[in-house]
């Protein structure tokens, strides 16, 4: 397992990610995507849609019968001539329950597995693009992609299809029905359900397309915005620029309640516009229907069942103008997810990866060049690095050198160009990403820490660790003195994103990690970064001082302690300018020595 929150310090490979990410425009088709996706819980949501319809026919055959009974039983028959009406009254109610309870658990069940399923698609595609992809989504914003937008898919398997498929199914049978006793009403029912069902549904769909080609825009800002507040906050507070991001993110919750406002107002229209349709057609056939009686072409006790069939009719069709507007909200979110999983992945494994080599911990680097995806400089050229078993060497060099471009080479985040890197003697490119990082760890200059206990988060590196090899990892990173200093010991909570410990304390912990999953090769990634002087001098000095005998790549732009590395590679610009001992290269009078005279304390 590697432990990975490395962040691409050099200039321009963000935002070439994000350029990428950009350019690969989604297809034109979302709904349909979904609906493929959906395609494994079909029979599921078939039989939840039957079962709904099913819910809406017995509302049309409970109101029938009824209105057929009362006027009946206004004649005042025998209790046997009622005595069919009646079960059918007790059957269509019970139905009604019965049948709803069902169309809910199929339809919610079948939906879930769907979300469920593609939860995990997003979350896969996301572990693929990490670290280096990411940059091209705001945290927040990615937050709310894989929640919110999922969450609003299920609309398309619950509030979209289903009303669209009971409308034609329900409504063409209660036409039917109507149309047999009287084909006048029956027409003038059948003209209004189309109606109803098409020239509505459309109206509140045009009504609603400006505000949804917002609202899921809208979720994602707020979301960033929140997550940015929550996260800043101490540097918000310390610089006074807390009170503009309260602003920023008062504003994006503006915008979201004008939309979601916006979006009540159009689903009311549609409403309306459905009730108003039955009464017409309600009002119609009282007045087709009494002529009829008059003209003996309707039983009189017919007529109630004429005239009240269309309000249960309706019932299949009020749903479709919540289900247009919900139709054009699935479609803004489902482009969002899908444009996560059509973003480029930086590395793309091979078919079939080469089998894992028994590892000795030898990495040999010849003539490596790479770039990141959408520039055309090159971020390393012509790289040679000799990382032999038990070797310790130092990249050292100025910001934007190609340090943390050949961190994320060696750590498979990072397709190279031309040269090679053979891991035990396979070609780096060979093999699988998670499998190069069974065998190469990082430890970053940010290491992640998570809401929990110490033990969790020691155990993110190796879930089976015992005790004793707890112990063993803190004590290497000379974490030993403070763990037993504190109440609870391994128990004790850290807090969001480690903020009850210090800087050192984080990096240390990242150590803990990367020693406790035991690489062969480690690669220690600016460890005295965001650290004070004498803390960062003192974690590098443990460091070197626990990692003789491991093969190691450690990245720094502090020289204190390097005396101790088997080897120094200077890079600058993506090239290797100086390299040698310490010795060596302070007697060259270069690049080296000047910044190492420029750090010695005067």
């Amino acid at each position: 397992m590697t432990l990975v929150d490395a962040e691409v310090p050099e200039a321009g490979p963000a935002a070439a990610l994000a350029a990428a990410a950009v350019a690969a425009s989604p297809p034109a088709a979302p709904i349909r995507r979904t609906l493929r996706l959906a395609r494994p819980a079909g029979a599921r949501l078939a039989l939840a849609t039957l079962l709904g319809a099913g819910t809406i026919a017995t509302s049309v055959g409970l109101l029938a019968t009824s209105a057929w009974m009362i006027s009946r039983a206004a004649q005042r028959p025998g209790e046997q001539a009622l005595a069919l009406a009646v079960v059918g009254v007790r059957f269509f109610g019970l139905g009604r329950g019965l049948l709803r309870y069902s169309e809910r658990l199929v339809g919610h069940d079948a939906a879930f597995r769907v979300l469920a399923d593609l939860r995990v698609t997003v979350w896969d595609k996301l572990e693929r693009l990490a670290p280096a992809g990411l940059p091209a989504f705001r945290s927040g914003d990615l937050l709310a992609r894989l929640v919110a937008d999922v969450d609003v898919l299920q609309d398309l398997l619950l509030r979209v299809i289903p009303p669209y498929a009971i409308a034609v199914l329900v409504g063409g049978a209660a036409a039917g029905l109507v149309g047999f006793l009287l084909p006048s009403a029956g027409i003038l029912l059948a003209v209004l359900l189309v109606v109803a069902a098409t020239f509505v549904p459309a109206l509140t769909r045009s009504l609603a397309h400006r505000s949804q080609a917002r609202t899921a825009t809208a979720r994602g800002e707020l979301s960033a915005s929140v997550v940015d507040l929550l996260h800043g906050a101490p540097d918000l507070v310390a610089y006074g620029a807390a009170p503009a991001q309260l602003a920023r993110t008062a504003a994006a919750d503006a915008e979201l309640t004008s939309l979601a406002r916006a979006a009540a107002g159009t689903s009311g229209v549609g409403i309306g516009l459905t009730s108003l349709l039955g009464g017409l057609a309600v009002w119609g056939a009282l007045l087709l229907g009494l002529p009829a009686v008059h003209d003996g072409r309707l039983r009189g006790v017919l007529l109630a069942v004429v005239v009240l069939t269309p309000l249960a009719a309706f019932e299949a069709v009020a749903g479709l103008p919540v289900a247009a507007e919900a139709l054009e909200r699935v479609r803004r979110s489902a482009a969002r997810v899908f444009e996560v999983l059509d973003a480029p992945d930086p590395v793309v494994d091979p078919a079939p990866p080469a089998a894992l080599p028994v590892s000795a911990g030898d990495v040999v680097v010849r003539g490596l060049s790479a770039r990141w995806p959408g520039t055309s400089k090159l971020a390393l050229a012509g790289i040679d690095l000799d990382l032999s078993a038990g070797r310790r060497v130092a990249v050292v060099g100025p910001s934007g050198a190609g340090k943390s471009t050949l961190a994320a080479v060696l750590l498979r985040f990072l397709t190279y160009e031309s040269g090679s890197v053979l891991l035990d003697g396979v070609d780096l490119d060979r093999l699988a990403g998670d499998d190069a990082r069974l065998r190469i760890g990082l430890a970053a200059q940010d290491a992640y820490v998570f809401a929990g206990t110490l033990e969790v988060n020691l155990r993110v590196a190796r879930p089976s660790a015992d005790a004793a090899e707890l112990s063993a990892a803190l004590v290497a990173a000379r974490l030993d003195g403070w763990v037993a200093s504190l109440p609870d010991g391994l128990g004790t909570e850290l807090g969001e994103r480690g903020l009850t410990m210090s800087g050192g304390q984080r990096q240390r912990l990242a150590l803990a990690r990367v020693l406790l999953a035991d690489f062969p090769v480690l690669v220690l990634d600016e460890p005295g970064e965001h650290l004070d002087v004498e803390t960062a001098d003192a974690l590098t000095a443990d460091l070197l001082d626990v990692t003789r005998g491991r093969t190691t790549l450690l990245i720094t732009h502090r020289l204190t302690g390097l005396e101790e590395v088997d080897e120094i590679v200077f890079l600058d610009g993506g090239r290797v300018v100086e390299r040698g001992t310490h010795a060596e290269l302070v007697a060259g009078g270069g690049r080296y020595a000047a910044l190492h005279a420029a750090e010695r304390p005067s």
